[in-house]
């Protein structure tokens, strides 16, 4: 029974994960979700930076944190090894689900795109971007980072794999293609705030 308990969490915190992933692309794009990073109750700007840094910095630090591995020895005591990665998936949507939720815009423009077919480029070189970083997990093993191969395994009671380091495809020319990808779909937004 505890098996099929993990399975179901590590499949709902990937669920989480995903709609989470889905609903940031629209968050920093602007577009098909109700709160956008340039949505929200405008406040002066020493709050608004004081609390959007706060909201990226517990992010940063709960990803960072979590991700170490003398940290994952000490988790591992309080939670099951099987479950670890899905949790650190689960938090780490919930740290993202709290910034979108209490992120305060700053109406300041950085740069505007007035020429339509210049915007329509740049908009498309975020999409390029959000491909990337969702295409590189692939690349190395996508269900395993975000948790789904341990909870399978230990259902079907398969001993854990050890994986290789593997650098296929953007790996070779990048150290970090997934921060690259982010990188790229934050900043090509043809009106940057």
């Amino acid at each position: 029974m505890g098996r099929l308990i993990a399975l179901f969490y590590g499949v709902a915190c990937y669920v989480i994960f995903v709609v989470t992933f889905l609903y940031a692309v629209g968050f920093v794009g602007g577009f098909a979700v109700p709160k956008t990073i340039d949505s929200g109750p405008v406040v002066p700007l020493g709050e608004a930076l004081f609390i959007n840094i706060l909201l990226m910095g517990l992010f940063a630090v709960q990803h960072s944190v979590m991700a170490r591995k003398g940290f994952k020895q000490w988790w591992t005591r309080f939670i099951p090894k099987q479950v670890e990665r899905s949790t650190y998936v689960l938090l780490s949507s919930l740290a993202l689900i709290l910034l979108f939720w209490q992120w305060r815009p700053i109406p300041m423009t950085v740069w505007h795109i007035e020429e339509a077919p210049v915007a329509v480029a740049v908009t498309a070189l975020s999409f390029l971007g959000w491909f990337i970083a969702l295409t590189s997990t692939f690349l190395i093993n996508h269900f395993q980072l975000f948790g789904l191969s341990q909870v399978a395994d230990n259902f079907s009671a398969k001993p854990e794999l050890t994986l290789r380091f593997q650098m296929p495809l953007y790996y070779k020319f990048v150290r970090h293609p997934i921060y690259l990808g982010f990188l790229i779909a934050f900043w090509a937004a043809p009106s940057m705030s």
